[in-house]
């Protein structure tokens, strides 16, 4: 499980695979200058609402992994995401789409 933090205050999380897709996401958006709202589901022990951010390029993240290995990447997801974040509801979680084997890449390498 991983831990995403927003301007110190704000703290979610992820498991470790879904925070690193996460921060593909964001990473690309804020190198290209582009903010947008990042909108999760809060756990139901804080009241199982909803929580928007808005991601700039100067407000401060944290992404805090938990495990040691670096998860494999799923482009179909990352480009699920992207189509998330660049449309006016911004940045939400999709499922995670099923890949090729040949689409497929490990971080590792």
């Amino acid at each position: 499980m991983g831990k995403f933090i927003y301007d110190g205050s704000v703290k979610v999380d992820f498991d470790d695979r879904t925070l690193a897709h996460l921060q593909l996401v964001i990473g690309t958006k804020l190198r290209r200058g582009e903010p947008f709202h990042f909108t999760w589901k809060d756990d139901t022990s804080i009241g199982n609402g909803r929580t928007t951010v808005w991601v700039h390029p100067r407000c401060t993240l944290v992404y805090k992994y938990y495990g040691s290995r670096k998860p494999t990447i799923n482009m179909a997801w990352i480009e699920a995401l992207v189509y998330t974040a660049n449309s006016p509801a911004g940045l939400y979680l999709v499922p995670e789409p099923a890949e090729s084997s040949l689409e497929m890449h490990d971080e590792e390498n």
